[in-house]
């Protein structure tokens, strides 16, 4: 296949948010080359007739396969040839290519990759949009290598830089599974990154990834680390890992923490029972990591519920810090971010789950309600009535407040920014968008938007100057690292 790659320049898009407009909830000022927000306009105009438009060119990488149209598969970006560069990968059913951010194919495998799509409860994990691989440095020679499985639980490493096969080791999966489905490099013995999380569910009826096996990396033809059988998960995904004590090594999220060593924690998230809930089932749909409470050591779990409808706050040392629902909405997806600055720790916006015409909300970092508005009344003009999906707190600006990106709901559609407690779309990017990845790819800490549309992947930077360009990549955060690389369509 003959491979191009355009590179266009981009329009200065001035969004750098001024810290008091973002302490008001909403952008300030508007002069040649701003974005004027959704809601800022003048009485006699129209509600959405004043978004601003102006183009905004990505760069575009040409793929040497089709992206899956079943949401199979997807992209991560990571420094695949140790240059200092992050590179991206990008999965499809029976493909595995790595491309620079130039545009050239760094290799391109036809392989059977672990991909799933649909509901995870039918067809197991790795789950909707999951990318399905690793990439770390998993012998310590200062070299990244690229790990995936395949459909018969085996465990490939790859030398991430020319896609060479290092090793190939079958791991045997529990009775009543048909494989192994999903792996996460992780940290348990404090050696850095030389251990493997191997996850699967249960062969028949609703399937859950109750099964969690660890292996260290270099003996994974040996007995595990340790076994769990009864883990507590996600329903639409697989578990989750960061090092959220600060020790050094990583724990397993899902609604059960195990620590490292694979014990589970003495508390327990509120169980089915009439106490909670009025004794409804759940499910967890989404497991989002972040710093919510700086006043609370080490990092917190944001939990969304469907069935009893209800958030949950967690922390591994402390247990629940607060559960709460907004009226028995089901939340179903979220971001966790920056989003107000006259408030402390962060905030958690959530979409609703509404087929059509969404009512997002926002909760602050102690789980009260700050804001619940209706979707219809800020989207831009043309907006599909089904809502925003793939919803990713983002660093765009450079600014202390982030912004959300998000794309439009069940379809290829565009992508946008917008103010998660104003609900003002700040800028729409006209697209066919089959998956959204939000990541730090052009080395100034703020983080770009990464579009799979076909067999294109479109990269839109912010092109005005950094109003912060000091401060320290996130790739330096253990759990952006992480969360980057264990992404799904409900837990992005």
């Amino acid at each position: 296949m003959t491979r191009r790659v355009l590179i266009v320049a981009t329009v200065s898009l001035l969004l750098v948010w001024s810290t008091a407009g973002a302490r008001a909830g909403g952008l300030e000022g508007e002069s040649k080359g701003f974005i004027r927000p959704a809601n800022t306009r003048p009485d006699n105009a129209s509600p959405l007739s004043v978004l601003g438009e102006d183009p905004l060119e990505p760069r575009v990488i040409e793929l040497d396969f089709e992206l899956s149209d079943d949401a199979r598969g997807s992209v991560v970006t990571a420094d695949l040839d140790d240059d200092g560069t992050m590179d991206f990968v990008v999965t499809a059913p029976g493909h595995i290519g790595a491309y620079g951010q130039d545009g050239k194919r760094l290799w391109h495998r036809e392989v059977d990759v672990r991909v799933s799509s649909g509901s995870s409860e039918k067809v197991g994990l790795p789950g909707h949009h999951a990318p399905g691989i690793q990439v770390a440095d998993v012998d310590g020679d200062g070299r990244a290598e690229l790990l995936y499985l395949d459909q018969s639980s085996t465990v490939h490493i790859l030398d991430a830089s020319s896609g060479k096969e290092q090793r190939a080791v079958q791991v045997p999966h529990p009775e009543g599974a048909e494989r192994w489905e999903h792996l996460v490099v992780v940290n348990l013995r404090g050696l850095g990154d030389r251990d493997l999380v191997l996850q699967t569910t249960n062969a028949e009826g609703y399937r859950v990834g109750h099964y969690v096996c660890a292996y260290a990396l270099d003996k994974l033809g040996a007995a595990p680390l340790w076994r769990n059988d009864a883990f507590g998960t996600l329903a639409h995904g697989p578990l989750r890992v960061a090092d959220l004590d600060g020790d050094g090594r990583d724990e397993i999220c899902g609604f059960t923490f195990l620590g490292p060593d694979g014990r589970q924690t003495a508390w327990r998230y509120p169980p089915i029972s009439p106490e909670f809930g009025g004794g409804s089932s759940f499910h967890i749909d989404g497991l989002y990591i972040a710093d919510v409470r700086p006043d609370v050591p080490g990092l917190e779990v944001v939990l969304l519920e469907e069935g009893r409808n209800y958030v949950g706050l967690v922390n591994f040392e402390r247990g629940l810090l607060w559960w709460e629902t907004n009226g028995r909405q089901e939340p179903q997806n979220a971001a966790v971010g920056e989003f107000d600055l006259t408030r402390p720790g962060l905030e958690t916006w959530c979409r609703s789950r509404y087929n059509t015409h969404q009512k997002p909300w926002v909760l602050d970092a102690y789980g009260n309600l700050i804001v619940q508005y209706d979707l219809d009344d800020v989207a831009p003009e043309g907006w599909t009535a089904e809502g925003v999906e793939v919803i990713t707190a983002i660093h765009w600006t450079g600014q202390e407040a982030q912004l959300a990106a998000a794309k439009e709901r069940h379809t290829s559609g565009d992508v946008c920014l917008f103010e998660p407690v104003t609900g003002r779309f700040v800028f729409r990017f006209r697209e066919k968008a089959d998956r959204l990845y939000v990541a730090d790819v052009s080395a100034d800490w703020r983080e770009e938007i990464i579009v799979l549309s076909g067999n294109e992947l479109h990269i839109y930077e912010n092109p005005a100057p950094n109003p912060r360009p000091n401060r320290p990549r996130l790739w330096q955060q253990n759990h952006y690292r992480r969360s980057k690389m264990t992404w799904n369509y409900y837990s992005p």
